[in-house]
């Protein structure tokens, strides 16, 4: 790298206005991949005027003729799969199957929200007077701030973004921090597709900016995924202003219900799945498994053998199932839950926090790594560990022997409602849980990991309020009007209310 990647606002790639830049670095082996110019709050500024010129043209374009842009991105991203998948690896340090499945997943949404643009919209809702017409209308709020996260880097971003886009929404794009080059690529594609000037825009940087775009006036709609405590202040900042909305998914703290009626290689599989891919770096990761007595010591053998033996190593490897963690500082953070763990008294099973010597990688020595950490603790026991988001490799094991109704108690005895999954051949038992598990995203029969971009993602309670995905996410950045029209040259009020005009004279 010579050159230091700048922001793209209204058209054109600028360095702004701060003079400090930062680094992507490869979590793996801690070097170096680009450097890229700080964003500033005027760089947000500066942004979000011409995202606010830039809309009253967009807008005045047919669904159909916005979504033509999008073809482009979405072919672009069919065509370098393998090599963005290879960008994805480097800097977030997802194994490369998982890097690959990141830049598909941004196509498969690129595509829905660009076909969604001819399929028939507007809801006919059918007027108790026979000469009326009634109907809804949809129509874009304006400039989209998008806040995205590092650990699906090419995804998400186009989660927020394609809808919004086509519904004639005009964009400001902060990328996280640790993941700029996969954000620069993103802007590069839409700056290639030919956008309008000011439509799309791109400031890299950190929080302050981010916050910028949260405190902007002219910013009327707010797509965030990340952190629960980012997510809240920006709850709790936008909640009361008139006009603004912001829709939110955050973390959770997820658990897989193996029950005494479960298939043992599903419920390992399906365990496995969801607490170690990405290295238990997603927000539906599963840090609790709530397993049945009849069923738990087998449970456990199975699956302590396997977090013993699964295979961490260089993302790139394809032999490798977990790569290293985002970051020092994410190392730290785990770290320091492991240590919580153990004075809490839980019974390790599992500690691969320090990897030793002969399993990291040849040349990554200097790359953020930690092993899984499995341990067992009492389900009802009140503990940090069982009830705080980690968001790594760091899961416990917890044994019920009542019924579905105790596990489904466990499951929902957190702050969090994401994901979860249960594990059962009884469907009374996956019904019940279905019925009553607090979340937004559930799963029978399988890992609690692996959302459909066509269907509704996020979460409830502290997980979020919003659910930035397919249909869900049109209602988060487009305002209806119920819209009434009179074919008759007469009036006639509904609910039997008089039109007649009474006068004195």
């Amino acid at each position: 790298m010579t050159d230091t990647y700048e922001h793209y606002i209204d058209g054109e790639w600028v360095p702004g206005e701060g003079p400090e830049t930062f680094e992507s670095e490869n979590p793996a082996t801690g070097g170096t991949l680009g450097e890229f110019h700080r964003g500033t709050p005027d760089d947000v500024d500066h942004a979000v005027a011409a995202a606010e010129d830039a809309f009253e043209e967009w807008r005045k374009l047919s669904r159909i003729e916005r979504a033509a842009y999008l073809w482009d991105v979405y072919h672009e991203l069919r065509d370098r799969t393998d090599e963005l998948g290879e960008v994805v690896t480097k800097e977030c340090g997802k194994e490369i199957s998982e890097g690959k499945a990141d830049v598909v997943e941004a196509a498969h949404m690129v595509e829905w929200a660009a076909g969604d643009a001819r399929h028939p919209k507007g809801d006919i809702v059918p007027s108790e007077i026979p000469a009326k017409d009634a109907y809804m209308r949809r129509k874009p709020r304006g400039v989209t701030g998008c806040i995205t996260p590092w650990n699906f880097p090419v995804a998400i971003p186009y989660w927020h973004m394609a809808i919004a886009l086509v519904e004639g929404n005009t964009i400001v794009f902060k990328p996280a921090e640790q993941t700029p080059w996969c954000a620069q690529i993103i802007a590069e594609m839409f700056a290639d597709a030919g956008l309008p000037d000011g439509v799309f825009n791109m400031v890299q940087g950190f929080g302050d900016a981010g916050n910028a775009i949260v405190e902007n006036d002219a910013v009327k709609t707010v797509l965030f995924t990340g952190s629960a405590e980012v997510g809240h202040k920006i709850q709790d900042k936008l909640g009361g202003v008139p006009g603004k909305r912001a829709a939110c998914e955050m973390g959770g703290k997820n658990a897989i219900v193996v029950t005494e009626s479960a298939d043992l290689d599903i419920a390992v599989h399906s365990a496995v799945m969801s607490s170690f891919k990405t290295t238990g770096q997603r927000c539906v990761s599963s840090e609790r498994v709530i397993v049945h007595t009849d069923v738990y010591d087998e449970f456990k053998r199975r699956f302590v053998d396997v977090a013993e033996s699964v295979a961490v190593g260089d993302p790139l490897d394809e032999d490798t199932f977990m790569g290293p963690l985002i970051e020092a500082e994410h190392v730290e953070k785990v770290t320091g839950y492991n240590e919580l763990a153990r004075e809490e008294d839980v019974t390790v099973l599992v500690d691969r926090t320090e990897l030793d010597d002969d399993e990291v990688p040849d040349g990554h020595v200097d790359g953020h790594w930690a092993g899984p950490f499995v341990y067992e603790a009492d389900a009802h026991a009140d503990l940090r560990c069982t009830h705080e988001e980690v968001f790594g490799p760091h899961v416990a094991l917890l044994e019920y022997d009542g019924d579905i109704e105790e596990a489904v108690a466990i499951q929902n005895d957190t702050d969090y409602g994401l994901a979860g999954a249960i594990i059962a051949e009884d469907y009374r038992q996956i019904n019940y849980y279905r019925d009553n598990a607090e979340l937004g995203l559930a799963y029978g029969n399988l890992p609690c990991i692996g959302a459909e971009v066509q269907l509704p993602f996020g979460g409830v309670k502290k997980s979020g309020n919003g659910y930035p995905s397919a249909r869900e996410a049109i209602e988060a950045v487009t305002d209806r009007t119920a819209w009434t029209l009179n074919n008759s040259k007469g009036i006639r009020m509904a609910q039997g209310l008089s039109a007649d005009i009474k006068t004195e004279y």
